[in-house]
């Protein structure tokens, strides 16, 4: 049985913070809100976790999982960025977007485009996360909670927990968030490619 946690969208207590923080770091998966709806996470280097997320979401293990960031700070660690896409993502996050970049080798090759070699980040623009994030001290990998046979993320945390609460550790409670999914933002080189049109502005990427 999860452990179930109700924080506040905007204010959420360092408490129950903490409290997730530790689960996480025993291995746990968890299941929190981002501003793209419902996210599934574990910690980076946490293998087994992965495993039980992709039985979760029954996706195969090559799947392109994203990290997700407090903020850009961790970014030259995991990826490979010229001051073009810099300027671009720091202007643009926190926000509703997942931008492509070269990994570098400390991001495990399980979590690689296997032919591309890239990794996907972002920055969520939701108070909770950044909250878990910060008191974590490193990103969340992380896949948008999308079940078996739908295609978008779930966006309603008491449906979750009756669907979720025997096979993950934590479930947050962010309340009601806006299922949209991000817009995704592939920064190889110097020309921003626009790979989906999601929730995120694309005007400063054209």
């Amino acid at each position: 049985m999860s452990q179930y946690f109700e924080l506040h969208p905007e204010n959420p207590q360092p408490r129950l913070i903490s409290q997730a923080v530790a689960v996480i770091r025993q291995g746990g998966v968890l299941v929190y809100p981002t501003d793209s709806g419902y996210a599934i996470g574990c910690l980076v280097g946490d293998k087994n976790a992965m495993e039980r997320i992709c039985r979760i979401r029954k996706i195969e293990k090559d799947h392109n999982f994203t990290l997700v960031c407090r903020d850009l700070s961790e970014l030259s660690f995991y990826a490979r960025v010229d001051n073009v896409a810099f300027r671009l993502m720091k202007n643009n996050t926190p926000g509703a977007y997942t931008f492509i970049l070269p990994a570098t080798k400390e991001v495990p090759k399980r979590l690689q485009n296997p032919k591309r070699k890239t990794i996907g980040l972002r920055v969520p623009n939701n108070p909770i996360t950044l909250a878990l994030l910060e008191a974590l001290g490193e990103p969340l990998m992380s896949g948008s909670l999308i079940m078996p046979g739908e295609t978008d993320a779930e966006f309603d945390p008491h449906t979750i927990r009756e669907q979720l609460e025997k096979h993950v550790d934590l479930i947050i409670d962010g309340g009601i968030v806006d299922p949209k999914p991000t817009t995704v933002v592939e920064l190889y080189d110097d020309n921003p490619v626009i790979a989906r049109v999601g929730a995120g502005d694309v005007t400063p990427f054209e």
